[in-house]
């Protein structure tokens, strides 16, 4: 198995983490009652930590795909080389950074941290070349 897959795993298992968080936070402010509610009724924003968790599960959802797609196509052409490893393994632990510095309500870090995820799903396209 090419570790850049085995790195896509580690991700899926992040994306949990991140579903999981979000859905805890939501209903410690909200109560378990509205977790277990049809959830017809429009509620107000989550705020504080339950808040940034749920963006940060949003923001991970954006990019996961991409960076799913980039690993598939790797796969798919049979190139896994030291730089499409390395551009996967800097976007997982960039996007465990992430998270961790969105929780906490850091904002430039977070920004920067955001941005090198990002970058790495482009370098491993550049990868590819």
């Amino acid at each position: 198995m090419p570790p850049e897959i085995r790195v896509l795993i580690g991700a899926i298992g992040l994306g949990a983490v991140h579903i999981v968080a979000a859905s805890h936070g939501a209903s410690l402010q909200r109560g378990y009652g509205w977790a277990a509610s049809a959830r017809d009724t429009p509620v107000p924003a989550l705020t504080g930590l339950p808040g940034r968790l749920e963006r940060a599960s949003r923001n991970f959802a954006e990019t996961f795909p991409l960076f799913a797609a980039a690993v598939l196509l790797v796969g798919l052409q049979g190139i896994s080389n030291a730089f499409t490893v390395y551009s996967a393994y800097t976007y997982l632990g960039a996007r465990i950074v992430y998270l961790g510095l969105y929780a906490t309500g850091a904002v430039l870090w977070r920004s920067i941290v955001w941005n090198v995820a990002t970058l790495s799903i482009f370098s491993m396209l550049w990868g590819l070349a």
